[in-house]
Parts: structure tokens; C-alpha cells; sequence
């Protein structure tokens, strides 16, 4: 037996005030020198960005230069977006348009443009570059060296395609399963999303961020603040969320982003507590660059400003908009189909009713966004540099991420490792498909191209045919391909895939979602298809062992699946290498250490997070406090088997008694005591026991994950700041009460008690 100790330290951000400026003199003076020879209407232009369709013939495959002379040299636009009639070009072909925007730009104003684009899980809108799993599969690591490889992936391939500023990571924080954009996030809980999602801003934009060299890029953290916790589970739609949990859980990781150097940010469409986000000064300006003394760029998402009053009606018109949005804090309006942004923003400064320094604050915002990328020295650059594009070492990244992700959910009487000579039958929707392995933002918006781009991968039954011996393929059940219809299934009859399941050892049953992205991906049950459960009934009467995948965005309900099959695993959206990875997962070739990122529901009525109150567990109100009360879910955040046994032993902390200024150090012994090498995940959770706000029953403070080989031991050291277990009060103040909490990890709990309450003032914790 061999005992290693591990140390890692917890950080959802300072304790004390920490200015997230990252300005230097020379970035400030080249600022103040091309602003002041800006003209009103050069101003304005710097202000709006425009869809690259508009300026692009992609028949010809050219910039079309009346529109440009008139886009760009007209109406000043200083940004453009997108690709080319939304499906996937290649590097070659980006860097050639965008040379031509860069050169009418730099001769019409001598300010370069600035194009950006969704890269959401790899530069996932180029062709042949390299795709890893989805945000909430990274988070299911519990490993951020996935998210640093991820980010480094996308800094470097997409300053390939010649384009330097990306709208990505995600990390609005997922609290509604029947959101359709649950998987672009790193799950549910504050301290995940703040971890992985400024790791990756990290590793995007590089170490020096007032200098972002060429292979790197800037990033847009999005979608702030609360776009992923909407009351109807519908994209794009109200939330509803007290100011004291806006600020303590979900302001959290955009918090972490901002202090990592992020340098610019996307606001969500949707609004809370009525107030659209777009027209919200307090949480745009007051929340973002006055308390965190922010120096970056606002931009609202597609052609958003138009909402306050198209949808919100909270502007009379679109110029009443504009006027809300600038005057709220927005510097830069993503108006994709028109430039008329740029006359209404030069006539409301005329008006008075924008002021001139306002508008002065959006573009030197702007402009330091381009110096520090090197856009003026260098609008454009050498394509041909990027020889790593598209190479082994991030396709090997991406791979391990996937294996690292998927989720073992069940094992029943150890179904799972398959034997090689086993005779299989692998059915489902989700079998043979490589865009449900991706999901939505791969090669195009819907995902809809992945047959295209994707052909080269293996989808489960061409991953599981080369894993294993004895392969039969009935799908039963397939997708609709025709646009827009999707998520429809054509369904067979189920008899073929019965009687051979009845002539097979084990039966692998594929299912889930198609690919769907933002409001196109709404539903309104959150139930898998009635078709999926049939097809599960109808092979379980064979008595054979099932074997469920669920490749989805989001956890649709399978109570009725779930107890009918001896073994579940989740891959949520692997990516490419995903089917790869799943066979050798299945295979036993390499081994499960996935967790779930989310809470998995049991019923449609019954969605709640890991870190509810207290209160909402009735079984609570009858006697002891039960603080590992569990809700009636399916799975609980956090749940992840392996094919390893880990054991937990000896939880203890440096101090049982402690002040608000001092560091909790705690260790844990873990040890596998099984017999093959795996990795474990580490969960070190508080619960405060009496609060004088309603407290959580738990939260996660601390993670980290080891590897340990058979026999071995691990001591495992979680060190956080006390102050983090401070929470929001009901007057938005944060305080640490004097009192006791109890800490966990695994099956280890103890009891320590702060001895002195401290109240800060603001977001910071001052």
C-alpha cells in the first residue's frame, strides 16, 4: 500500500476588494490617442456589430464590396460575427474575407474590426477542428485539466481562421432541467462553474491579457446573470430570482471569470424580476465595472436590444431601446441584419439623451479590447503558423475528456464490463448518429452538419462493431433528419429487435435527444419519448440484460427505464471521440470516474438542485435535522460509479474552532480497495446548521481528483478560506454567523463552529 498526499486549494474568488483591471500605460495611451480623433458617427459605428452575411456572397464564396463600402465604410461598423451562411468553412476560408474587412476597415478609419464567433466546445464552427465534449461532460471530470486543454484548444484553433475573440465559455449556472441549454454549461452548482469556466478563460486568452499574442484569444463569458434558471424551463424566458441567490450563487462564476482577466462579456436575453437584462443598470454597471472596477466590454446576444421592445415592452421603439440599453451599461449592440443602431445612437447623443462620456466609456471599452488583442499592430496575420491545427495532441485531450465524462449511473450484479465475445444487440435512436454524440454548435448552429463534417468518427454501433466481436444493429427507432423536425422518431415495428435480443447476452439500448440549440430545443415534457420507454418494455420481456446509454443535453426522465435495465450510463454530448470512449468504458479497457455535474429528477413535478433549502424536504419538519436529506431524485449531483471501490476514513480540519479570517485545511483519507486502478473525485460539501436566512442543506466547497491504483491510499487536502462559508443576507450583505457547520466528504463528516460573525459589504466580501 502506498499513501500519496494531495493538496488543493478552493477559489470562488478574493476574500478582500481585488481591482479586475488589467490595463498598462501603453494600452490606456493608444486608447486615449485614436479616441480623440473619433468622430461622433466613427462612435457609433464602434458600437454595433454586424452578421457577416450581410457584407457576403457565400455562393462565390466573396465579400461583396458595395455592401462593404457601405457597412464598413459608410456606417463605421467596427465588428462583425458568424460564419458564412451558418454552416462550417474552413480556416483558409475565414482568413480570406476577414482580411478584406480588416483592410477597408483599416483604410476607412485606420481601427481594425474585431469578428467573433461561438466556439463553444472546441473551435466547433471550423471544419477539421478539433471538437471536445460539451461544457457539462467537462464538468462531469471534476477535472479542470479538461477545461484548460479545451480552452487551449480553442484560443489556438481559432485564431487559425484569422478570427480573434470568442463567445464562449458558458457558465450560466443550469438550474432547470427542461432548459434546452443546460449542456453548453458546467452544471448547477457556483463553485463547478467558477472553476472550470475561468480555468478555460485562463487558457484561452493566455497569461499576459493586455497582450494576447496570436495564439490566443479573447473571450465573451455569457450569458450574465441568470439566463439558465428560467421559470418555465423555456429559452429565453423570465426568471425569477431573490437578489440575495442572484449574488451569492449565480454571480459567482462570472465573478471568478472577471478576476481570471475575461474581457468581455454577453448578457442574457431574458430578464429577472421583470427587468429585462439588457436595461438593467444595477447589475450591469453597479454589479460589474463600478464594484468589481471592471474595464471590459459589454455585448448584448443576437440582435437582443431589439427585445425591450419587440417582446420585453419596456421601450416604445427600437430608438427608446437603445437609448435604455447604452444608458444600462450595453457597449456594444449585436444588430445582425441592419446598421440603422449607428444613426439612433447618434441621435440620441445629439438629443441628450445618451451622454457623450457614456459613449466615450463604450468605445474606449471597445478599442482597449482591440489593442490588447494587437489588432492595430497586426489585423491580420500569418495563417500559415498554425501547423498544430486539428493535431493528436488536443484529439488525445479531447478523448480522455470523454472518457473522463461519461457517467456510470448503474451496474447491477456488475453487467458492466462487457465480455468481448458477448453477443450484443445494439438498438436505439441514439445508435448510429454522430450529431447526437455532439449536440447543438458543431459545424453549425443545430448541429444539424455533423453527417457532413463528422463522417470520419464513429458514432456507439461503429465504436462498439470494432470494440466487440459479435455485433447486431436494429435501430427500431430513428430521428427525423428533415430541418426543423428533429426531435420527431420514426418507429418500426420493435418485433425484429426483440427476437434478436432474444439470441443475444446482452442488449445496449441508445437513447435520448437529437441535437437541438437555444429556443428550437423547448419541449414541454421533460419525460424521454413515450417510443424510447416502449422500445425498453418491449425488450425487457426478453429477460436479457439492458444496457441503457442516455445521450442527451439534458436529464430527461427514465424512472420506468431505469428499473428495467440492469446497467445506465450517461454520456450526455461527448463530442467526437465520445462513441470511442464509451467502448472501451464498456469494454472495461478504461475505467468510469465521472460524476453527474446536475441533479438527475425522478418526475417531471419534482425539479429542484442538490443545494435546496433545507425546508423544502417535509421528512425535515418531523424531527432531526436530516442534513443528508435527500429529495426523491433519480441520481444526486455527484453520483458516479466506477468499476474501482474507494473508501473514505478519517475526515479531520487543522482548526474545529475558527474565525472569519482563517484557512480551513481539511484531509481525507481515501483509498482504493479494489482491484484495479481508477480515479475518484473528491467532495468536500458545508452545511450550515442554523442560519438567520433559511440555509442550504449543502453546498460544495471543494474538489479535486485523484488517481489511485489498486491498495493505494491517498491523503486528500481541501483547503478553503472561511469567509467562503459565508452566504448573502437578506439586505445583499454577505456574513459569516457564529455557529456550527458540518463538513463531508464520502462517508466522513465532522462538526466545526466559527466563533465570531462578520458582515462585508458588497460582492466582494471587503
Amino acid at each position: 500500500m502506498k499513501t500519496t498526499d494531495i493538496l488543493i486549494v478552493a477559489a470562488v474568488g478574493a476574500i478582500a476588494f481585488c481591482s479586475c483591471k488589467v490595463t498598462n500605460d501603453p494600452v490606456e495611451k493608444k486608447v486615449e490617442s485614436v479616441l480623440k480623433t473619433m468622430s461622433l458617427e466613427e462612435k457609433a459605428g464602434q458600437m454595433v456589430q454586424i452578421n457577416l452575411d450581410m457584407v457576403y456572397d457565400q455562393y462565390t464564396q466573396t465579400v461583396i464590396t458595395d455592401k462593404l463600402d457601405y457597412f464598413v465604410g459608410e456606417k463605421k461598423i467596427g465588428s462583425f460575427l458568424n460564419v458564412p451562411g451558418g454552416h462550417c468553412p474552413d480556416p483558409a476560408e475565414m482568413t480570406k474575407f476577414i482580411s478584406a474587412l480588416q483592410q477597408k476597415s483599416m483604410e476607412t478609419m485606420g481601427i481594425p474590426t474585431i469578428y467573433g464567433l461561438d466556439m463553444i466546445h472546441g473551435s466547433s464552427y471550423y471544419a477539421d477542428a478539433t471538437i471536445f465534449p460539451q461544457e457539462v461532460n467537462i464538468a462531469a471530470t471534476f477535472n479542470p485539466e479538461f477545461a484548460a486543454a479545451m480552452g487551449k484548444s480553442i484560443g489556438y484553433e481559432t485564431r487559425a481562421g484569422m478570427v480573434p475573440w470568442t463567445f464562449s465559455p458558458v457558465m450560466d449556472l443550469s438550474r432547470n432541467a427542461a432548459w434546452p441549454r443546460n449542456w453548453e454549461s458546467y452544471g448547477e452548482d457556483p463553485l463547478l462553474q467558477s472553476v472550470m469556466a475561468s480555468t478555460e478563460t485562463r487558457a484561452i486568452q493566455g497569461e499576459d491579457r493586455n497582450n494576447i499574442d496570436q495564439f490566443h484569444c479573447a473571450v465573451s463569458i455569457k450569458h450574465y446573470l441568470g439566463y439558465g434558471a428560467p421559470a418555465t424551463g423555456k429559452d429565453r424566458t423570465p426568471a425569477y430570482i431573490d437578489y440575495p441567490t442572484l449574488r451569492e450563487k449565480y454571480f459567482a462564476p462570472f465573478k471568478a471569470c472577471i478576476e481570471a482577466g475575461a474581457l468581455s462579456l454577453m448578457v442574457n436575453s431574458a430578464s429577472i424580476n421583470g427587468i429585462p437584462m439588457h436595461a438593467n443598470y444595477e447589475l450591469l454597471t453597479k454589479w460589474l465595472k463600478e464594484e468589481l472596477d471592471w474595464d471590459g466590454m459589454i455585448v448584448t446576444d443576437w440582435a437582443d436590444i431589439n427585445n425591450l421592445y419587440t417582446r420585453e415592452y419596456i421601450a416604445k421603439d427600437k430608438k427608446d431601446a437603445i437609448r435604455i440599453g447604452i444608458n444600462a451599461g450595453i457597449d456594444m449592440i449585436m444588430e445582425p441584419y441592419d446598421a440603422d443602431a449607428t444613426d439612433l445612437i447618434c441621435e440620441l447623443v445629439r438629443e441628450g439623451k445618451i451622454k457623450k462620456s457614456r459613449i466615450d466609456d463604450a468605445v474606449r471599452r471597445i478599442l482597449r479590447l482591440k489593442v490588447r488583442l494587437g489588432l492595430f499592430d497586426a489585423p491580420v496575420w500569418d495563417a500559415q503558423q498554425y501547423t498544430e491545427y486539428g493535431c493528436r495532441e488536443f484529439a488525445d485531450a479531447s478523448y480522455r475528456a470523454a472518457v473522463e465524462s461519461e457517467v456510470l449511473l448503474k451496474n447491477e450484479n456488475k453487467v458492466l464490463p462487457l465480455n468481448r465475445n458477448s453477443r450484443i444487440l445494439v438498438t436505439g435512436p441514439n445508435a448510429n448518429t454522430m450529431r447526437a454524440l455532439n449536440g447543438g454548435w458543431t459545424y453549425s448552429w443545430q448541429g444539424s452538419d455533423n453527417l457532413e463534417y463528422g463522417e470520419r468518427f464513429n458514432t456507439i454501433l461503429e465504436a462498439l462493431q470494432k470494440e466487440f466481436t459479435n455485433v447486431t444493429y436494429i435501430p427500431a427507432i430513428s430521428y427525423d433528419e428533415a430541418y426543423g423536425q428533429w426531435q420527431n422518431e420514426f418507429v418500426s415495428s420493435f418485433e425484429p429487435a426483440v427476437a434478436a435480443a432474444r439470441n443475444s447476452d446482452v442488449i445496449v439500448v441508445c437513447l435520448g435527444e437529437n441535437t437541438y440549440c437555444e429556443t428550437p430545443g423547448n419541449i414541454d415534457d421533460i419525460n424521454i419519448s413515450e417510443n424510447q420507454t416502449a422500445l425498453v418494455k418491449a425488450l425487457s420481456s426478453t429477460g436479457k440484460p439492458i444496457v441503457t446509454i442516455l445521450n442527451e443535453g439534458r436529464p430527461r426522465v427514465v424512472r420506468e427505464i431505469e428499473r428495467l435495465s440492469s446497467a445506465v450510463v450517461d454520456i450526455m454530448l461527448p463530442g467526437n471521440y465520445g462513441a470511442d470512449a464509451l467502448a472501451d468504458l464498456l469494454s472495461g479497457d478504461e475505467n468510469f470516474s465521472g460524476k453527474l455535474p446536475f441533479t438527475y429528477p425522478k418526475y417531471p413535478n419534482s425539479i429542484h438542485t442538490y443545494d435546496y433549502k433545507v425546508s423544502e424536504n417535509q421528512t425535515t419538519m418531523e424531527g432531526a435535522y436530516n442534513y443528508d436529506a435527500k429529495m426523491d431524485v433519480q441520481w444526486e449531483f455527484g453520483h458516479g460509479l466506477s468499476y474501482s471501490n474507494f473508501e473514505y476514513s478519517d475526515l479531520t480540519v487543522n482548526r474545529t474552532c475558527f474565525k472569519t479570517d482563517d484557512t480551513l485545511e481539511f484531509c481525507v483519507k481515501v483509498r482504493n480497495t479494489s482491484g484495479r486502478s481508477g480515479k475518484e473525485s473528491v467532495l468536500l460539501y458545508s452545511s450550515d446548521m442554523v442560519a438567520s436566512r433559511v440555509p442550504d442543506v449543502r453546498r460544495l466547497r471543494a474538489f479535486e481528483k485523484v488517481s489511485l491504483e489498486p491498495g493505494e491510499e491517498a491523503v486528500v487536502k481541501l483547503r478553503i478560506p472561511a469567509s467562503e462559508l459565508a452566504f448573502v443576507g437578506t439586505d445583499c450583505k454577505w456574513t459569516l454567523e457564529e455557529g456550527d457547520f458540518r463538513i463531508s466528504a464520502g462517508n466522513q463528516a465532522i462538526t466545526i463552529h466559527c466563533n465570531k460573525t462578520k458582515i462585508w459589504e458588497g460582492p466582494n466580501r471587503q
